[in-house]
């Protein structure tokens, strides 16, 4: 075993709202405390190397890869996870538009794709449908083309900002 993860770390973050306090190997990452530790396994490791967006959060309302970022890291932060965000409710209506969409189909990258298309949609404003994609750049899926994802998350936006969605598609596949 290596001497990183020999060594152990005090970290105290708040995950979802709510307080967490353990003693963690110096070297383990945000994903695997959020999973192994916290037992929020929403987020998926993956690639474990921060290219395929599966393990998303936000780290102090900013989207990043728990696979990069160390535990150690977070110390002091407030992190939410897609199952923080459900349950309070802050991405009911990307869940209810990906279903409509059906946006999530293995459903293996809807968390990270979630949480990320709210860390967009949370700026206001309408954004483009290349606003849209450039933001969900990092979070890869194989199941969908991705046109799916990006109606749900340009239904959302229109939603949000008071447009009639069914009107703005012409009737057609509305959430």
């Amino acid at each position: 075993m290596t001497e990183m993860f020999r060594d152990k770390v005090d970290v105290a973050l708040t995950v979802n709202g709510e307080p967490v306090e353990a003693r963690v190997p110096a070297g383990q990452h945000l994903i695997d405390f959020l999973r192994q530790t916290v037992g929020l396994t929403g987020a998926h490791a993956s690639c474990e190397h921060g290219v395929c967006g599966a393990c998303t959060v936000r780290v102090n309302g900013e989207a990043v890869r728990g696979c990069l970022m160390l535990a150690a890291q977070a110390d002091g932060a407030e992190v939410w996870t897609v199952e923080g965000l459900s349950d309070s409710a802050a991405i009911a209506d990307l869940q209810e538009a990906f279903v409509a969409r059906n946006a999530a189909q293995c459903g293996f990258c809807t968390p990270g794709m979630l949480v990320a298309a709210e860390e967009l949609l949370s700026q206001g404003g309408l954004p483009s449908r290349a606003e849209i994609r450039e933001h969900l750049s990092g979070n890869y899926c194989r199941c969908t083309g991705y046109e799916a994802i990006v109606d749900a998350v340009e239904d959302v936006a229109r939603a949000r900002g008071g447009e009639d969605v069914a009107r703005a598609r012409g009737g057609k596949g509305a959430a």
